[in-house]
């Protein structure tokens, strides 16, 4: 998994407070394999120079294949831990949770060396495993896959979320949030999210997004800086490492 990634398009941009760079592809096998690239290059980078690597993923249908491709990558596994950016108040056996997702399309190959930490656990309620997230969290995220919304959300972070205001401004890297009112959410309402707090120290930002709508919705999302509004606006708002999007039809 290493060269040059086909169809590979990049153009930076500056926006808010960090800078957009913008990966555009002409079909899915390209930009699952380029993203995979990207993930993979920047955990080995990070293996050459520590003893251990630390890895969020987000959850949805779209980063799925990235993930499978990912899996193949010729990596120590074993260094790597892997977190979740969010997840819904569900076990993480659930059909519909973020941590199946990632064992079913992850976990596998030479990826299933991976030190996985789910987010919810038998017989903890939230604020345990909340309080259990912040505790893994003291070891900084180093590479964050984020998704997007077709509301403009990443993670668990919706727009007119109840508290979202809090939720950005929170010092700790994971917090409990009620997505009571959030239609994309849904009828899992009881979440846990990533923040920027949480955000911030990671040295590789990636943004998965695929389609037409998604492209229209990102052009919005770039006009402005206001995370109350887009909530992934934090990719490139919050202060650190650049943003790099990853975008195909």
């Amino acid at each position: 998994m290493t060269g040059a990634r086909a169809g590979d398009s990049a153009q930076a941009r500056p926006v808010g407070r960090g800078r957009v760079h913008m990966h555009s592809y002409e079909s899915l096998t390209q930009w699952t394999w380029g993203a995979a690239v990207a993930i993979s290059s920047a955990l080995g980078r990070d293996l050459q120079q520590h003893p251990r690597a630390r890895l969020l993923l987000s959850g949805g249908t779209t980063p799925a294949p990235v993930y499978a491709a990912l899996s193949k990558a010729p990596l120590d596994w074993s260094r790597i831990d892997v977190a979740l950016v969010d997840e819904r108040w569900l076990l993480p056996d659930d059909p519909d949770s973020n941590a199946r997702l990632v064992r079913e399309s992850l976990l596998h190959n030479n990826a299933a060396q991976a030190r996985f930490e789910t987010l919810t656990r038998p017989g903890r309620n939230i604020d345990e495993s909340v309080n259990a997230a912040n505790l893994h969290a003291r070891n900084p995220a180093d590479v964050v896959v984020l998704g997007m919304g077709e509301d403009g959300h990443t993670a668990s972070l919706f727009p007119r979320m109840q508290n979202l205001d809090q939720a950005l401004a929170a010092a700790a890297a994971y917090v409990p949030v009620d997505a009571t009112g959030c239609p994309v959410a849904g009828k899992f309402l009881r979440r846990i999210s990533l923040t920027p707090a949480g955000l911030a120290p990671a040295h590789t930002r990636l943004l998965l997004i695929r389609g037409e709508s998604k492209r229209r919705l990102l052009e919005r999302v770039l006009d402005g800086d206001d995370a109350l509004e887009y909530p992934v606006r934090i990719g490139f708002t919050t202060p650190g490492a650049d943003l790099h999007i990853h975008w195909c039809p």
